[in-house]
């Protein structure tokens, strides 16, 4: 009983103290308990769980360039402990999407091109970052600029998504990350595939 009361208290809390922070949407139930929130740029929907020391910026200028970003967080997505994520153009969670613990999502691209300019220094490359509703994203994954993530997606722990799209209903692990399984409509069962999704008869 005492431990209903504590989450109780922490949840309404936690989601009462960001509530005047929160400038574009914010649905009802949030609890959040990030080290940095951008909150200007996102949007957020209800029954969203985020765990501790989250970062997510959304950053609007570098090296004199302006950027739009806009982080949309669906219905129903729970975040665990210390995601790092950062936006210049837009990253969208889809619904009842679950992220593990220490997870990178980034649209952010450091060029090294020129040889006489540090990284961080040159021009940003930045692509749309879509994750699709009902993932399921494991500890350890990184998903990098352009990746598009199809639903009901499962990425398994320690891997780097690069910046392709991803169909729905499939499992993709390693790094770089390939499909290993999609779910075959025709047998109603999860069959194994070649790298590029295609069933291996």
């Amino acid at each position: 009983m005492l431990r209903k009361v504590f989450w109780r208290y922490y949840f309404i809390k936690t989601s009462l103290f960001y509530r005047p922070f929160i400038k574009k949407a914010y649905g009802k139930f949030v609890v959040i308990n990030p080290i940095i929130f951008s909150s200007k740029y996102i949007i957020m929907g209800k029954n969203v769980f985020i765990r501790n020391n989250a970062r997510l910026e959304a950053v609007d200028r570098h090296q004199g360039t302006r950027y739009n970003p806009i982080i949309e967080i669906s219905d129903n997505v729970s975040i665990q402990q210390n995601l790092h994520l950062t936006c210049c153009n837009k990253i969208t969670i889809g619904s009842n999407t679950a992220i593990s613990a220490n997870v990178s999502i980034t649209d952010i691209h450091h060029p090294y091109i020129d040889i006489n300019v540090p990284p961080e220094k040159q021009p940003l490359e930045v692509r749309e970052v879509i994750i699709g509703p009902d993932c399921k994203i494991y500890n350890n994954v990184v998903i990098l600029p352009g990746t598009n993530l199809g639903k009901h997606t499962t990425i398994g722990a320690n891997s780097v998504v690069r910046g392709i799209k991803y169909p729905d209903y499939c499992v993709i692990a390693g790094a770089p990350a390939k499909i290993l399984k999609r779910y075959d409509f025709a047998t109603q069962s999860w069959a194994n595939t070649d790298p590029e999704g295609n069933f291996i008869k």
